[in-house]
């Protein structure tokens, strides 16, 4: 299921779309909201430009408010039904998942959107193709 060459292999270890070995992020996970989100400029290994044009990531806000709705209603769920809390104590609980949440979320939709435009290319011909242009 988390073979290398699949977009959820790519999303989950968070690497780069394309070669799927390179680094996406420049931290790894972190709280510190001012690295939570921050990316390389390219990938380390195959040079991928991963902001493909000015103001890419705010595509990733549609993919960050379908995340967070679907924590919503999953958390609402397990509060009222499951665990048999009230409406406040369900909306407090829904409060506390996404702020925990957050950085998580940011980082996934990121990820998510990227890989919505970029397909996995092995690295051996993306180095090849390197070699016979320096030659």
């Amino acid at each position: 299921m988390l073979k290398k060459g699949t977009k959820l292999y790519s999303i989950a270890k968070g690497k780069c779309p394309r070669c799927h070995e390179g680094e996406f992020f420049k931290y790894g996970f972190t709280f510190n909201p001012t690295k939570i989100t921050q990316l390389h400029d390219n990938c380390p290994k195959c040079d991928l430009k991963y902001m493909i044009e000015p103001s890419f990531f705010y595509g990733a806000m549609y993919v960050n408010y379908g995340i967070i709705v679907a924590l919503f209603v999953a958390v609402f769920i397990i509060s009222k039904l499951i665990l048999g809390l009230t409406i406040i104590q369900s909306f407090v609980a829904i409060i506390i998942a996404s702020l925990v949440l957050a950085p998580l979320n940011l980082r996934l939709s990121r990820i998510i959107w990227i890989n919505m435009f970029i397909s996995y290319q092995k690295i051996i011909e993306t180095t090849k193709k390197k070699n016979n242009s320096k030659s």
